[in-house]
């Protein structure tokens, strides 16, 4: 089963905006251009998009061959989206996606909300 991180992970490398996990996938999969082509076809792409699937098998497999390249993306997706702990009580708030609507980040709220 393809793991959740993954997915965001493929999303995140489609939209090239992070630059160091987008460097690391590209020189992982340089020796392969059925992979190198996966991640070239999700560029742009939008979530659900079977280009983006395409690009989660290919690091999936990627991640199942060599537990370095693992630790290392998984290492430089913690430093990007802000997954990595920060000490005592730390907080992160994610919002990924299509999004329409009020939403709400925070951690310690006393009282209502309303919009």
């Amino acid at each position: 089963m393809i793991e959740p991180i993954l997915i965001a992970i493929a999303n995140s490398l489609a939209g090239k905006a992070t630059g160091a996990l987008y460097d690391l996938v590209r020189a992982k999969f340089a020796a392969s251009r059925h992979d190198t082509a996966a991640l070239e076809a999700a560029a742009g792409a939008d979530e659900g998009a079977q280009q983006i699937s395409r690009l989660v098998e290919a690091l999936d497999r990627a991640e199942t061959d060599d537990t370095e390249f693992k630790s290392r993306l998984r290492t430089e997706w913690a430093q990007i989206s802000g997954t990595g702990r920060s000490g005592d009580g730390a907080v992160t708030n994610d919002i990924s996606g299509t999004v329409s609507g009020n939403a709400v980040q925070a951690r310690d709220i006393q009282g209502d909300i309303s919009f």
